[in-house]
Order: structure tokens, then sequence, then C-alpha cells
């Protein structure tokens, strides 16, 4: 490997470990709400469940990401285009507190600088893309449909309980739902990182092409670097999912993360790359709804947070392409 490969691989990890740090709050957001755990034990909860993922799913996003785009236009200043505009745009939702989409930041980051670099849409599967972009409704509405269908379930079994009960035995619960659900999102998002290296390892000559799958260095670095950032948490976000959208008791909680697990660990079996957070606020809206009334969850936030769902593909290709055109002219590549 050349050392510019090497250089763009560090700044992969770097992404991930951004990642980690950026979706801390998707993971931990309400069993810290809830006061389960403290924000400090609820990242390292996190922590270990997003590293020891990597031995429970088959890399089948992985394998997505990284024939995404046509072989002839994966160029290391392409996949170095796509995470540093990813990068940029993970920073600037974490400065103001926006639970954009990692995921979809490095989706549209990679498409930007790919179709920056062939001049054509066509340069990008249709099927990876496009169901990336389907479960941009989908992932969402589906974590808002399980969330409420089984707070609902959850209320008719608990009806008899004290409140005292219901709080005590889904205080322990909610310990068991932040696990799974910190095992989905380790298991999704880690494996996007996963694609970008091999398909930059792939162009490079370093791996064959045959069959991209992930080197296992590449598993474990990249779901280290997603550990170590969640590690690191991102308070900014905590506050917006956990305690800005509805108001949560460990119930909702545990409902909510067990919704978000769901969605995730059936998203990741079909090799489906999607948002964790969009995911988990589907999940916490359903569940808000479900507790009460509709007018329980506080809408201009969830608005805000739709938008930055919508604007996170296009920026990021926006960004993604500038840098990918400046890193061309810098290297002199044709």
């Amino acid at each position: 490997m050349t050392t510019y490969i090497l250089i763009i691989i560090v700044i992969a990890l770097v992404f991930d470990y951004i990642n980690g740090f950026h979706d801390a709050a998707n993971s931990i957001a309400t069993v810290v709400s809830t006061r389960v755990l403290s924000p400090r034990t609820a990242v390292l909860w996190a922590a270990i469940f997003n590293f020891i993922a990597f031995a429970l799913f088959e890399p089948t996003v992985a394998r997505n990401i990284a024939k995404g785009v046509e072989a002839a236009f994966i160029t290391p200043n392409v996949i170095l285009g796509g995470l540093l505009g990813a990068i940029v745009w993970n920073l600037l939702t974490w400065w103001w507190g926006l639970p954009s989409s990692s995921s979809h930041a490095l989706m549209g980051g990679f498409a930007g600088a790919a179709v920056k670099s062939a001049g054509r849409l066509s340069v990008l599967d249709a099927t990876v893309f496009g169901k990336t972009a389907a479960f941009i409704l989908v992932s969402p509405l589906l974590g808002a449909i399980i969330g409420f269908a089984l707070m609902h379930a959850i209320q008719l079994l608990a009806r008899s309980w004290t409140p005292g009960k219901v709080s005590s035995r889904f205080r322990r619960l909610q310990l068991v739902s932040a696990a799974a659900y910190s095992l989905g999102h380790g298991g999704n998002d880690a494996q996007k990182t996963m694609g970008i290296i091999t398909a930059l390892l792939i162009a490079a000559g370093v791996q064959q092409g045959g069959d991209p799958k992930p080197m296992l260095w590449v598993v474990l670095v990249c779901h280290a670097a997603m550990g170590l950032g969640t590690l690191s948490g991102g308070w900014r976000i905590v506050k917006t999912m956990g305690m800005k959208i509805t108001k949560l008791k460990p119930v909702g909680g545990f409902a909510a993360e067990t919704a978000g697990a769901a969605t995730l660990f059936s998203a990741t079996a079909l090799g489906i790359p999607v948002s964790t957070t969009h995911t988990i606020t589907g999940a916490i809206v359903g569940v808000g709804g479900a507790s009460g009334r509709l007018s329980t969850v506080r809408w201009g936030v969830a608005g805000r947070i739709v938008w930055a769902w919508i604007f996170t593909i296009p920026a990021s290709a926006i960004l993604s392409a500038t840098i990918y055109t400046i890193a061309r002219f810098i290297s002199g590549e044709p």
C-alpha cells in the first residue's frame, strides 16, 4: 500500500470515530433521558456492544457499499472526497445539535464524488442507492410502527401493575434493550466504513475484486474506531434525541430501543445501509404517540430533525464533489 492509500484509510477511521461520536446519542439518548444510566456509564455500555457486533453480523452492508459505484471510477481521490465531505457535514450537524445521518452523509459523499468523477448519475448502482433512499422513509416509519405497537402491548400486559413495579422492571430491561440497540448500531454503521475501505483496497490492487468481503483487520479496526467514538459521546445530540422530542420513562425507553434494534437487525440482514438516527427517532415518536396523545411529541423539534435528513445527502454530495475536485487538481489526476 502506498502512503496515500494509508492516509485515506486513516481518514476513513477518523470518519468512523466521528460516526460513533456523532451517533452515540442514538444508542444512549433514551437510557440517559430515563436516568437508568448516567451519561458516562451509558457511553461505555454502548461502546462495548458497538465493538462486539463484529462477531454477530455478516458483512452484507459492507459488500453492497463496496460495489455501489462502477469499479472504474472508484479512485483514491473519489474515496477521499466522499470521506471528507461526510466528515465536514457530520461535524457541522453535531455543532448545531442536529441528529443527522452519518450513514447518509457517507453515501451522499461517495455518490457526489463519484458522479463528479464520471460526469453521469449512471455510475451509481441503482439498487444499492435506491434501497438506501427508500429507507430514509421506511426505517423511521418501521421504527415508529414497531415502537407504537410494542408500547401498546406493554400497556396491556402491565395494566394491573403498580407504577413502581413498572418502573423497576423496565429500568432493568432497558439495559438489555440499550445493549441490543447498540449491537444493531455497530452492526450496520461500522459496515459502511468497511465497505468504503474495501472498495479502496480493491481499487488499489491490495485486495481482489471478485468478492468485496472486508478483510478481518478492516472489520476489527472499523468496529474499534466506532466504539472509541461512541465512548467519547455527543451530549449536544443526546439532549435533542432523548429530552426534546418527547418525555420518556423507562418503559418507553425500552420500547423505543427494542423497536429500533429490531429495525436495524432486519436491515443489516438484508444488506441495506440505514440511518440509526432515522430509526431511533421514528421509534421515539411512535412510543410518544402510544404513551398518551400525539400532542406529547414536540413536532417542532421533530421537524428540524427531518429537515436535517432531507439536506444530508445533497449537502454531503456537494461538499464531497468540491473536495474531490480540489484533491484531483492537487494530485494531478487526469
